[in-house]
């Protein structure tokens, strides 16, 4: 094991993170669910600021990436971390650099006084709802989320009462 290293983002990092996102696709058996190019993801996270992205090295070497953005708690009052995506690179895996990536983004909620963090895990995934339950993470299992697609939103912003 190498000496692990986190570090912002940065434009020139946007081929990394399109390769980080398809190798977390593959893994989640979700490729066919990708519908971005480069481009979007660079003016996304770069020029609109829409989310940020922190990556994991390994000895300079890039082995894992987390994307996160600010949710909003109306019963708080106040914003919270939104983590949506969080990946190790398999032969990276179980050196500790998820938790590494995970802790450093609470470190980042504390700083921006978020008074929560929250994601999704997939139900099939149980290495990873295993890791988060270990470090204190507990599921909402009262909660369903819900989903609109982009055709779905189009169809119905053009309704009217």
């Amino acid at each position: 094991m190498g000496t692990f290293t986190i570090r912002n983002a940065t434009p020139q990092d946007t081929g990394l993170i399109y390769g980080f996102i398809l190798k977390m696709a593959r893994y989640e058996k979700l490729e066919s669910e990708v519908d971005t190019s480069e481009e979007a993801l660079r003016r996304a996270l770069f020029d609109e600021r829409q989310a940020e992205v922190v990556i994991g090295e390994e000895n300079g070497i890039p082995v894992g990436f987390a994307l996160f953005f600010h949710n909003f708690s109306t019963f708080r009052g106040q914003r919270g971390l939104y983590l949506e995506d969080l990946f190790v690179d398999r032969e990276h895996r179980g050196k500790g650099y998820g938790k590494a990536l995970l802790l450093h983004l609470t470190r980042i909620a504390v700083q921006r006084q978020c008074r929560r963090m929250e994601w999704v895990v997939l139900d099939w995934n149980a290495p990873s709802i295993a890791f988060y339950k270990s470090l204190g993470a507990v599921p909402m299992d009262e909660w369903t989320v819900f989903r609109l697609t982009e055709e779905q939103l189009h169809q119905l912003a053009q309704q009217t009462l």
